[in-house]
């Protein structure tokens, strides 16, 4: 079948699969017809010639329409992006996962589509994120990004060492025709194009930039002195805290030029790209929140870190003395019992790393904690990164006692950030990164933010210069 694809445009459905297609179409919309009132019809293919997936929907995206990009470059290429929306899910509140979940497990069920195959992410999927709390950011800023936010996109390129699949997806109601889902698809299709990069940065814009705290630094000092003394009084054992500073453009900022700087200096991370309007959160993350793997759940306990050095020798005498900080080592253990604590009712057995390693990305350097579960009954990603969401890396250890108290210390308003951000597919497999190290690209405005684990011998001073560390993934990009 991919052998009868045109040459010259890869993205061409052959006739073999225009029929396909036409087939899932005429059953997917017997299904609404029959009382499901929508379902979802969808085709999978592989792809002949190699590709961007990223580039290919950041350069076919229709303005204000949602995209999604995902990549882990140092893991065999991973990719995933998607483009348009067929279908949102929605939710807010202390549910939203579960409500989002029960969503996708009925429109996966009902679905006339392929069982994922090929890469992860080859297949019908939702892609998007969630907000740190449970309503969401109340901030004008935050406002295209809900509480809870998947979508469905019309279609998605998944990507995996050489090879790439091609999906496609339409939303069939009871007043639709075959020909109508797959004319839908067609125009699509005929307007993506083999883009094999993304765009530069302007590398001399006009215009000035300005940075700025969106609180004074003294603020962050104070709130860390606030939480160590509640910490010693035993209110709780560790908090988050965050801080958020704005770059002033003179032009609007590019996100997918951003998003090919970020994959370009972190490929070992999680680097993502959610667009929703005219705005676009985006990050290069470190730590994974769950990736399901049929009835394996995997995660990393991450908490602790330094700065890098480009002189090797000290580099790893940096990467030493985190591995033996008193400090850090504590922060790392909270972070690594609590994870295993929330997994074990859902597992049959639950095991960690013996010992926290470290791992290195550009500019720094953290305690990491390799955790594997093998689940006890049917759990899907987005029902574990409800599980998971948030670990004490990102909340406070106890949860109850301490996540209340960050918005009063911390003094903004976090919307995703520190949010999941991910995909999952027809079997509910999927893929959850934490949303660090990123910044929310709103217009010509950059909303950067970074925090930092705030523990019973936590210095203020010290703490603020580590959230200066992590804003230097996104910073020295933006205010180029």
């Amino acid at each position: 079948m991919p052998g009868l694809r045109h040459r010259d445009d890869p993205f061409a459905l052959a006739p073999p699969e225009r029929w396909a297609l036409g087939a899932r179409a005429t059953q997917a919309i017997r299904r609404a017809r029959a009382g499901a009132g929508e379902a979802l019809a969808s085709l999978t293919v592989p792809l002949r010639v190699p590709l961007d997936p990223s580039a290919v929907v950041a350069a076919a995206r229709r303005p204000g329409e949602p995209w999604f990009c995902f990549e882990q470059p140092d893991r065999d290429g991973s990719a995933l992006a998607g483009l348009g929306s067929v279908r949102e899910l929605q939710a807010s509140g202390p549910d939203r996962f579960a409500r989002v979940a029960s969503t996708w497990r009925r429109l996966a069920a009902g679905a006339a589509a392929d069982p994922p195959d090929g890469a992860p992410g080859a297949g019908l999927v939702a892609v998007g994120g969630f907000a740190f709390a449970p309503d969401g950011g109340s901030s004008p800023h935050w406002l295209p990004f809900p509480a809870a936010s998947l979508v469905v996109p019309e279609v998605s390129l998944a990507r995996r060492g050489a090879q790439t699949w091609l999906t496609v997806t339409a939303l069939a109601a009871p007043d639709d025709t075959e020909d109508d889902l797959v004319d839908r698809v067609q125009v699509r299709l005929a307007e993506l194009r083999n883009i094999d990069e993304l765009p530069l940065l302007d590398p001399s814009p006009a215009g000035r930039v300005s940075v700025s705290s969106a609180l004074p630094p003294e603020h962050y000092e104070e709130a860390v002195a606030q939480a160590v003394q509640r910490i010693r009084r035993g209110e709780f054992q560790k908090i988050v805290l965050a801080r958020e500073v704005r770059v002033h453009a003179p032009q609007p900022h590019d996100a997918a030029a951003v998003l090919g700087i970020l994959r370009e200096a972190f490929p070992a991370c999680y680097v993502y790209c959610v667009g929703r309007g005219t705005s676009a959160f985006i990050g290069a993350s470190p730590e994974l929140l769950v990736r399901r793997e049929g009835s394996r759940a995997s995660t990393v306990a991450l908490a602790g870190s330094t700065r890098r050095s480009a002189d090797p020798a000290v580099d790893d005498h940096l990467g030493e003395r985190l591995l033996q900080s008193e400090k850090d080592r504590r922060e790392q253990a909270i972070v690594t019992r609590r994870i295993e604590r929330a997994l074990r009712p859902h597992a049959l057995w639950v095991t960690a790393a013996s010992e926290p390693r470290v791992i290195r990305v550009a500019n720094i350097q953290h305690l990491a904690t390799p955790i594997r579960a093998q689940l006890a009954k049917p759990l899907g990603a987005v029902d574990l990164a409800a599980i998971l969401h948030p670990t004490p890396a990102v909340g406070g250890e106890p949860f109850a006692a301490a996540v209340p108290m960050i918005p009063a210390l911390e003094g903004l308003d976090r919307g995703w950030y520190a949010g999941p951000v991910g995909w999952t597919d027809a079997a509910e497999d999927g893929e959850f990164c934490v949303g660090l190290r990123c910044a929310l690209l709103e217009g010509a405005i950059a909303h950067c933010y970074a925090g930092d684990g705030i523990v019973e011998d936590s210095e203020p001073s010290a703490e603020l210069a580590e959230t200066e560390i992590k804003l230097e993934a996104l910073l020295p990009v933006l205010a180029a």
